[in-house]
């Protein structure tokens, strides 16, 4: 950082999950702590929440029988994200949670992945007894999305992530509104924070608490910086085959908005902190350390901020569990008193083995290089003392057929084959093909039983939730020494920690614990008598108190009524362009004065003389020709007449059509908006946005150059998406239109903005490239505004790509969005969630625009935040032959467009040209009509 943050300050903060070592002092953090999560948990309890979770967006997740091990996509984080929703359904202050993902409907999966809806049932007897109303509790939300009738690995979903989020946003805004009818006295009940688990949906929560204004929380579960670190280190792949196969690099992106967004990230362990979350840009200990204890001390952080770091386990579900206490030996005896039969998959695993009362060493991993089962098979093969007291059994997921499973975990499974064969194990070692999610327990249980072990020697492990549930059935284990199960051995105190490449001492630790009865005795007890500590109940009252720390958020207007109360579609006087909105509240001449507005309005117009005369009135008060008495008289009638909702009205119009061409010269604009207009026409079922990099004062000398009247329009997002306006009605004297600012806008866009901070960094920055290559680029203070900061760019191709100044800015904990515009020649810095597409995303949700009635107008190419204009649920057409000049812009990104740009989508489509006819064409196809 620039301004120096002092070692000394450093300091932790009670409950991040730091290490406060054993002093007086940690001890004494510790406890207040304590106190203060339990303070928070008694304060939850008095509320109704509704907490989102958005997660494994490729859709196989379910209530009851998980398919854990069917693919790559669906390990231990679907189950823990399950759980944790349900449980979270139950604790008290808790109204309901949604757990969002895909629905699919596809003929190679379960037709339940098909369902809209399914409600998680508690567990216990004793969490169904909370029941709040009809809509309370936890479910599993199924969003359609992506291509349809088709099941799709979550690496080809990027393109179709902003699609998820529209229909997340809709689903969200419905339900604040059926909750608000519930328990909220008729206001929306927004989400009280929303949560991402994985990239993927870390990405989507990211743009959806931008959308909503709502806090968000993020888990990684597996990190892609960690991931490409480990393919790299095996050789197998190079760097390029990897983001082919993987989309790594825009997997790693979405990871660092999410670090850009969270305001809490929850981890199951601080390795997951000290050793893979600082491999990102976004993110230092040091730094956060040092930031936290200034906060703390009311010390300026000149702009920075870093999310809190918080080590929350997973939970798990005890009360059912039984351990096994027999063994193998006792079973004729039992079997006369008791003759309930063995649960089938013991006979399943069993017919592999010649000597069934052997210990059993279990492993349950999918087979995937990163969990290192052919070390294990190995260590196994080549240690003939643990053959001989020993059996191994692998549970690899399910298959039915190993040339229909996907290549690498074909490849992985048959170099354990190979291995078996080659250690003549048969006898030894089982690998059935199927179970059930039901059956794992039985699994477990058969392996204490025979007095085993539960082994997992991945590479490196984020959590190791198998290693929890093993504990619980009195297995000792063994467990890889990276990751998540050096926290978990410190609490349970069972087992043996190894080095996951060091084949000998995974094959000594598991020859130990089978052929020493006292130390295998004593890790069990050690693990039943600790498992407690990672109950559901215990985690989820850590969550609920680090959510009730964060600052509340939420879509909040200037009157809590407002953006529910929508006037009819054929309401007379509804057009945006008739009607001018004072509850906005600012009005911005054109030299960027601010004047304060006068006063806001409640109520509906009623005929369409009544809103003739409120406008003159409207008129006269805004330049201020009425005062005293009457001015009182008026704001009071028109607070009974008008609703700050009917302006904008945009949820009136059929379509919107938005003009975000980024054109090779800023010269050809309006000649393509006039083109547009003319195919929109003058009839007010089709709203215009136009939507530009471009200042509000160079918009303004654009429309005039070509006779375009800024009244034709019904908002304007200029600045990239830094900044929102509504042309008005009143004009001064003719000659200059004064346009009035959202001020809601700037608000909802605040979050995490640098400020002034932020501004001497870039121009610090600015000076630094010019002492390396010459005055090329300089801060432009007549453009900038509050939230975005403007530089001239004299020399696009010398200037360092944007993925390097985003890079520079998160290192310096810098949250904004730099985006390159007019090839290159302007550089716009804005609020972090702040952009062209998200701001028709604040539109819906402040006045009801409906996305899906939204059609984009673009060229071939355009600035950099060109992709956020071409996906989501409106529909696009790409003008051919603009912005082409715009693709050097392009030429160095982080990851390739083809991995993000679903240009396959019936939602977009390519027209030949921009003239009237050609456009026409391309509406018509898209079914786009006036009628």
């Amino acid at each position: 950082m620039s301004e120096d943050l002092s070692e000394g300050e450093k300091g932790d903060f009670p409950g991040d999950g730091s290490a406060h070592g054993d002093s007086v002092q940690g001890r004494m953090r510790r406890i207040v702590s304590v106190d203060l999560m339990e303070n928070l948990a008694n304060q939850i309890k008095e509320k109704k929440l509704y907490i989102l979770s958005s997660c494994s967006l490729h859709g196989l997740l379910r209530g009851e029988n998980m398919e854990l091990g069917r693919d790559s996509d669906t390990g231990g984080q679907v189950k823990y994200v399950v759980e944790l929703a349900r449980a979270l359904g139950t604790m008290p202050g808790v109204y309901r949670v949604d757990l969002l993902t895909r629905q699919v409907s596809a003929p190679d999966v379960d037709w339940s992945y098909a369902e809209p809806t399914e409600m998680l049932t508690p567990r216990t007897t004793e969490s169904s007894m909370q029941e709040l109303g009809e809509s309370s509790g936890a479910y599993i939300i199924r969003i359609p999305f992506g291509p349809k009738d088709k099941y799709i690995p979550k690496e080809l979903l990027w393109p179709h992530i902003p699609e998820f989020v529209d229909c997340a946003l809709s689903h969200i805004r419905q339900m604040s509104k059926v909750l608000g009818e519930q328990i909220g006295g008729g206001q929306p009940v927004w989400p009280v924070a929303i949560h991402g688990h994985y990239a993927d949906a870390g990405d989507s929560a990211a743009l959806l608490s931008g959308a909503l204004n709502v806090p968000m929380l993020s888990t990684g579960h597996s990190l892609g910086r960690d991931k490409l670190e480990q393919i790299l280190k095996q050789g197998r792949q190079s760097r390029d085959e990897i983001n082919t196969t993987y989309k790594i690099m825009r997997r790693i992106e979405a990871e660092e908005l999410s670090l850009d967004s969270s305001e809490i990230v929850i981890t199951s362990t601080r390795q997951e902190i000290e050793e893979q979350w600082r491999l990102y840009d976004g993110f230092d200990p040091v730094l956060e350390r040092k930031l936290r204890a200034r906060i703390k001390r009311g010390v300026n952080c000149h702009g920075r901020f870093m999310p809190r770091m918080v080590v929350i386990p997973p939970g798990m579900e005890f009360h059912h569990i039984v351990p096994h206490e027999g063994d193998m030996d006792g079973d004729t005896e039992r079997n006369e008193e008791d003759p309930t039969p063995d649960p089938p998959i013991w006979s399943e695993v069993m017919r592999f083995f010649t000597n069934p009362h052997k210990p059993m060493i279990l492993a349950l991993a999918r087979p995937d290089p990163k969990k290192n089962i052919t070390t294990l098979v190995k260590a196994f093969g080549e240690c003939r003392p643990l053959r001989e007291l020993a059996n191994l059994t692998l549970i690899m997921g399910n298959r039915d057929n190993i040339d229909e499973m996907s290549g690498t975990n074909a490849t992985v499974l048959l170099s354990i084959l190979k291995l078996i064969d080659k250690y003549d194990l048969y006898g030894q070692v089982a690998y059935p093909k199927h179970h059930k999610q039901y059956e794992v327990p039985d699994i477990y249980g058969l392996a204490a039983k025979t007095k085993g072990v539960f082994i997992n020697p991945a590479f490196i492990e984020p959590f190791g939730l198998t290693l929890i549930e093993a504990a619980a059935y009195g297995l000792p284990i063994v467990a890889t020494k990276n990751g998540g199960p050096v926290d978990i051995h410190k609490v349970l105190d069972n087992g043996v920690l190894v080095d996951p490449h060091d084949q000998q001492s995974i094959a000594d630790a598991l020859l130990k614990l089978v052929s020493d009865k006292q130390l295998w005795a004593r890790c069990r007890q050690n693990g039943l008598k600790n498992i407690h500590q990672f109950s559901w109940l215990e985690h989820c009252k850590t969550y609920l108190s680090r959510i009730a720390m964060c600052k509340a958020r939420q879509p909040q207007w200037q009157r809590s009524n407002v953006g529910f109360e929508y006037p009819e579609p054929n309401s007379p006087g509804y057009s945006l362009r008739d009607i001018q909105d004072l509850s906005l509240n600012l009005k911005l001449s054109l030299d960027g004065e601010k004047n304060e507005g006068t006063g806001t309005f409640d109520n509906s117009l009623d005929s369409i003389d009544r809103k003739s005369n409120l406008e003159n009135a409207f008129l006269k008060l805004s330049n201020g020709i009425i005062g005293g008495t009457e001015k009182e008289s008026l704001m009071e009638k028109a607070g009974q007449n008008v609703s700050g909702s009917r302006f904008p009205v945009l949820r009136s119009k059929k379509y919107i059509f938005v003009i975000a061409v980024d054109c090779d010269s800023v010269s050809d604009i309006p000649k393509i908006i006039k083109t547009i207009m003319d195919v929109a026409g003058k009839e007010n079922s089709i709203g215009l946005i136009l939507s530009t990099s471009l200042s509000i004062s160079e918009v303004h000398s654009l429309l005039i150059s070509g006779s375009i009247s800024p009244l034709d329009f019904d908002a304007l997002i200029c600045n990239s998406g830094g900044d929102l306006y509504y042309p008005s009605t009143s004009s001064e004297d003719g000659t200059g239109l004064p346009f009035t600012v959202d001020l809601d806008y700037q608000s909802h866009i605040e979050y995490r903005w640098g400020g002034e901070g932020l501004r001497k960094t870039l121009v610090r920055w600015a000076t630094s490239v010019n002492e390396k290559k010459g005055q090329i680029i300089s801060e432009d203070e007549s453009r900038s505004t509050v939230h975005c900061y403007t530089f001239d760019v004299k020399e696009p191709e010398s200037i360092p790509p944007v993925k390097e100044l985003r890079k520079l800015m998160r290192i310096q904990a810098l949250r904004c969005n730099v985006i390159y515009c007019q090839n290159g020649t302007i550089l716009n810095v804005i609020p972090v969630l702040a952009s062209r597409a998200q701001a028709l995303r604040y539109l819906y949700i402040r006045w009801g625009m409906e996305l899906s009635g939204i059609v984009v107008f673009t060229g071939e190419c355009g600035d950099t935040d060109y992709e956020g204009l071409l996906r989501g649920v409106h529909k696009t057409v790409i003008l051919k032959g603009i912005g082409n000049t715009a693709l050097k812009l392009h030429s160095n990104r982080t990851y390739p467009l083809d991995h993000v740009l679903p240009f396959d989508s019936p939602n977009i489509h390519h027209a030949e040209g921009c003239s009237n006819e050609e456009i026409r064409s391309s509406l018509r196809k898209l079914q786009v009509s006036k009628e």
